[in-house]
């Protein structure tokens, strides 16, 4: 019986290009698992990676719970609005009026004798208040609207 000895068989020995190829193979794999166990030991880096993840949560959590706040006070602002009499409504609008000519003057008044830092606050305010009108709108129709159930209840 003459044995093939070029197929590779269960009795075979391997040949060297074969014993090359699987020590290479068995280091790709020992470096791959490396890799793994020092990315799991990096305990520093998964923090990190944990803490962008949350951040990223609280971020798209605050966007969102502000849009549905702003929602919520445009409905209210809608709601208060419909349900309030035309003539509540114009008294409303006239002190409104009131209110913001009082404000613009009291402004001018302020502009020309507040120092340089206070001015400067109150641009920030004054910012703040723009960006949130809904909002500051909607608490101010709602003034409106207690200011003139309680002139009412006293006549």
């Amino acid at each position: 019986m003459n044995e093939d000895k070029s197929q590779p068989g269960i009795d075979s020995t391997p040949s060297p290009e074969e014993l090359r190829m699987r020590v290479a193979a068995t280091r790709e794999e020992l470096g791959e698992t490396v890799e793994a166990l020092a990315a799991k030991a990096d305990v520093k880096a998964r923090a990190q990676e944990k803490t962008t993840a949350v951040k990223q949560q609280v971020t798209e959590k605050t966007a969102q719970v502000g849009a549905q706040l702003r929602d919520k006070a445009t409905s209210a602002a809608h709601a208060v609005q419909e349900r309030t009499p035309e003539p509540v409504r114009a008294k409303a609008a006239a002190a409104g009026g009131q209110v913001r000519d009082k404000a613009v003057h009291v402004a001018e008044l302020a502009r020309d004798k507040a120092p340089e830092p206070v001015l400067e606050k109150a641009g920030q305010g004054m910012r703040a208040a723009r960006a949130n009108r809904v909002p500051l709108l909607a608490v101010g129709v709602i003034v409106a609207l207690l200011m003139v159930r309680r002139s009412r209840r006293n006549r």
